[in-house]
This record gives C-alpha cells, structure tokens and sequence, in this order.
C-alpha cells in the first residue's frame, strides 16, 4: 500500500537517515561492543518493536495529538532523560566483580531488549519523527487510505532499520571480538554502558529543558 512513484525516494531518504549516527545506533553499537552479539541483537530487536508502535499510533493519529502538546512532549523528554540517568547511575555504581559472565547473556538480553524498547519509546524525537516524516510519503493517487500507507511506510522503515542494526551487530562481533576476550575490559563494561546511558540521559534532558 504505497506509491511505487513514491517508492525510491522514500527508500533513498531511509537508507540516508539510517547511515546517520543517533542514539538507537549508539546504543546498540555500545551493547554489542560491551556484551557481545546476542545483546546486540535484543537491543535491535528492542529498538524495532518500539518502532512497530509508533508506527501503529501515528497510524492512528494518537501521536500526532502528542506532538502538537508542548507540555507532553516536555513531559517525554523528562521521564526518557530520567529513566536513562537511572540505567547510568545503576551501571556506574555496579562493582567491578559483578561484571556480566557467560551465563548471565540470557538476563542481559532481556534487559538490553527492555531498555532499548523503553528509551525509544520515551524519546520525544522519535515520535516527532514518525509522525512529520511519514505522511511526506502519503499519495493521494492511490486507494489506499494514508493511515494504511503510514502503517506500511512505518513497516518498512522498521524492516529496514532492524536490518541495518542487525548487520551493523554482526560487524562489530567480528571486529569488537578482541575486546570481549579482554579481561580488563570485560570487567569495566558496567562503567562503559554507564557513560553511554550518561551522554543520552544529557542529550534528551537538555533538549526537554531549553
């Protein structure tokens, strides 16, 4: 249900805002990096599943009605700063011999899945993102009506996201395998992730602040 006229600017303009650096890569490229290609994974994963979402609420006009509310969106950026300071705070004051083992991978990747999925969603941008860039790819020369079109536009951009992050997992599993074997680094990883949740937490509250 899109306008194949439409089709190949619409994937130029995607394969363009996926090579551009933001959080959600920075995240997933972090996790990956920290804890190896399994966490990677349910943090793309994570990431795509609040992607479908705000797909579905732009979809259906919810998120378009959040966007135009200045205290909403205040309120957004509050509580993703908040939640992100907290993820910091909770890594940097982790000691170092509870650094993650094999065997903690399956509760990691549930955890990086969790925040991932909870960080997006309370990202103001990304909300404000499906819902100005999508409807510049409604047509009114089809049948279909622009919540379908939105709802397959979303779907797409989310298909091809999850595989962009996933193949950006797999090349830092080849070239990061260095760093995962190395002991000292295995043993800081909390206060890596710390500093990354740290730079979000401050990327997002500045933004809901001034």
């Amino acid at each position: 249900m899109i306008d194949p006229t439409v089709l190949p600017v619409y994937l130029t303009a995607v394969i363009a805002l996926l090579l551009l650096p933001g959080p959600d890569m920075l995240l997933i490229a972090s996790s990956s990096l920290s804890y190896g290609k399994k966490i990677g994974v349910f943090a793309s994963l994570g990431n795509a599943t609040s992607g479908i979402i705000l797909t579905l609420l732009a979809a259906l006009g919810v998120s378009a009605l959040i966007a135009v509310s200045p205290l909403a969106l205040s309120v957004l950026h509050l509580l993703g700063g908040a939640y992100l300071l907290k993820l910091s705070v909770d890594c940097l004051s982790a000691r170092a011999e509870h650094a993650p083992q094999l065997d903690d991978k399956h509760q990691l990747a549930t955890t990086f899945y969790q925040r991932a999925l909870v960080s997006n969603l309370l990202n103001p941008k990304a909300l404000l993102f499906f819902v100005m860039f999508l409807p510049q790819f409604v047509s009114a020369n089809i049948a279909a009506s622009s919540a379908q079109q939105m709802l397959s536009l979303g779907l797409l951009l989310n298909c091809l996201g999850l595989v962009f992050n996933l193949l950006l997992v797999a090349a830092i599993g080849v070239f990061g395998r260095p760093l995962l074997d190395n002991r000292r680094f295995r043993t800081y990883q909390h206060k890596v992730m710390g500093v990354i949740f740290l730079l979000l937490a401050g990327w997002m509250l500045s933004d809901g602040l001034f």
